[in-house]
């Protein structure tokens, strides 16, 4: 089987230790909050380097982090790639995965804001796995102000 070429590709995250594997000639990964394999895709290789960074480095809880989940947005139903929640249940963050191919533009970041209508969380991250946009939002203002960096998991739980 070929190699997939965007698992060679260096993102801007750690190494992490991913347990791929082959099965009937396609390429899947462990997911270690769905706890179970998934296709990997390019999209997917940048989710799974989201997900180790906010569980390794923020030591956000797993789970406390919800991977694709289901919202409805102007009547049409979407999928959110990672969303973290604190320790009230409230939604905090919405991350937006996009393959490392694919630039990060104000079209992708107006498209996590879509999400954002629905469950109004206070940042968003947008990533393609080497480019990273994150915003916090101010909804009483109704503005948004970009960051260099999120807050520490232990500052989102709260």
């Amino acid at each position: 089987m070929q190699e997939l070429y965007f698992c060679r590709l260096q993102l801007r995250f750690s190494k992490y230790d991913f347990n791929i594997k082959v099965e009937d000639n396609k390429q899947t990964i462990f997911d270690i909050v769905r706890k179970k394999y998934v296709a990997l895709t390019p999209e997917e290789w940048v989710r799974q380097h989201v997900i180790h960074y906010l569980v390794q480095e923020h030591e956000f809880p797993k789970a406390l982090i919800s991977v694709e989940k289901k919202l409805i947005v102007n009547e049409l139903v979407k999928r959110t790639d990672v969303v973290l929640y604190n320790r009230n249940a409230i939604p905090v963050l919405i991350v937006e995965c996009k393959a490392p191919d694919i630039r990060v533009t104000q079209k992708t970041i107006d498209q996590v804001a879509r999400y954002n209508l629905t469950l109004r969380v206070p940042y968003l991250w947008v990533t393609n796995g080497s480019e990273h946009v994150a915003c916090r939002i101010d909804h009483v203002s109704r503005s948004y102000a970009f960051i260099e960096e999120l807050p520490s998991g232990t500052d989102l739980l709260l």
